[in-house]
């Protein structure tokens, strides 16, 4: 793909997607802790994920809980690039930050992902939370009415995984 405005954009949480909620370590797999919280993930989702954006094939933007910290703390040891896009919360949002609520969804990340559609309106996006089936009758209307978004929506103890990795790149 040629410009950056060509490429569909990634949505990405860290809690539930990149860091699943395990006591046991599957084989491979790697721990640290950041900000005193332990998190768990799987290189070989991360290293994916990287040569997702790396190659063109989209352009992975934070939006998670851990704001500019999942950028500053977390992309280097989980081998995410650094400086990605940041979507941050409404009540946390720097001054003339505008967007990321509208008043029409309580969820702060619904209204960030309809900011970032409204902002980018001829861009695919992929949308990849834990929380977007507990958030279903809150998200449900305007997925429908937006067909250019995929969502993906791990389990919370598993993470994301190969299978959905191998579902977004058949979407892209």
């Amino acid at each position: 793909m040629g410009s950056t405005r060509e490429r569909p954009i990634l949505l990405l949480d860290v809690d539930g997607v990149l860091n699943a909620a395990r006591v046991d370590l599957p084989e491979g797999w790697q721990r640290g802790t950041f900000n005193g919280y332990v998190l768990s993930w799987n290189p070989t989702i991360t290293a994916r994920l990287r040569e997702l954006h790396e190659s063109g094939r989209v352009e992975i933007q934070w939006l998670t809980t851990w704001t500019t910290d999942a950028d500053r703390l977390l992309a280097e040891p989980m081998g995410l690039p650094r400086g990605l896009v940041t979507h941050a919360r409404a009540d946390t949002a720097p001054t003339g930050f505008a967007g990321v609520f509208d008043g029409r969804s309580s969820w702060w990340k619904l209204a960030a992902a309809r900011a970032v559609a409204e902002a980018e309106p001829d861009r695919r996006i992929v949308w990849v939370d834990d929380d977007l089936a507990e958030q279903a009758a809150d998200t449900g209307e305007w997925l429908a009415a937006h067909p250019h978004v995929l969502v993906v929506a791990p389990h919370l103890f598993v993470g994301l995984t190969h299978e959905q990795l191998d579902a977004i790149e058949a979407w892209l």
